[in-house]
């Protein structure tokens, strides 16, 4: 293993995860409402997406990245529709239907759900590709890229463990009625995410 493009590879997973969006609504939402384990298995689903990315820029795949930059179109429609029915869902749910059940399907749900939606935003793959560049962290070789790729999901995984470990500190704390708030609030910023997504997509015809 390459330990120093590995470290790179963290910092750069970490940053990227950092910034709060969609993701992290849903991240914040879902350990809130149902727990940390749920808030957890909603960030590695984006850290899985983040990693994908990593290992396309990182082993210069550069036919499958040129395929998801052409169908980004699409992707962003399939992305802000998403977005649209879990900001609908989010204002819709009630705090007494939230704990609902803590099996796998439900943890599978959870996961999916962050990954689909980090998948549907291709342009990601050119901020890795550039920052990759721009760092000098191009793998030379497939052990390089791997400890790279590594890094990157690690890295990830390492912010959505901290911000669902931190606002799992909190939920004692939250009434129903907070929750009530949480879900409007919640929503509107998804419904919000997905409109600008359908908007960018408009822009683009």
């Amino acid at each position: 293993m390459d330990t120093l493009l590995f470290f790179k590879g963290l910092v750069l997973g970490f940053s990227i995860a950092a910034p709060v969006g969609p993701i992290g609504v849903l991240c914040i939402r879902r350990t809130l409402a149902e727990g940390r384990l749920h808030g957890l298995i909603s960030g590695l689903g984006a850290a899985t997406a983040d990693g994908f990315y990593g290992l396309v820029a990182g082993f210069g795949l550069t036919m499958l990245s040129g395929l998801l930059v052409e169908q980004q179109k699409w992707l962003a429609l399939l992305g802000g529709l998403y977005l649209l029915y879990l900001g609908i869902k989010t204002l819709r749910a009630k705090p007494g239907e939230q704990a609902a059940s803590n099996g796998s399907s439900t943890l599978w749900g959870a996961y999916f759900s962050t990954l689909v939606l980090t998948l549907t935003n291709p342009v990601t793959i050119l901020s890795f590709v550039a920052i990759f560049a721009g760092l000098g962290m191009v793998a030379g070789s497939y052990m390089a890229a791997a400890s790279l790729v590594a890094g990157v999901f690690l890295g990830s995984a390492a912010w959505w463990l901290t911000l669902s470990g931190g606002i799992s500190l909190l939920r004692n704390r939250v009434t129903p009625q907070t929750l009530v708030w949480i879900n409007r609030v919640a929503g509107a910023v998804l419904l919000v995410y997905g409109v600008i997504a359908l908007i960018s997509v408009l822009l683009a015809n």
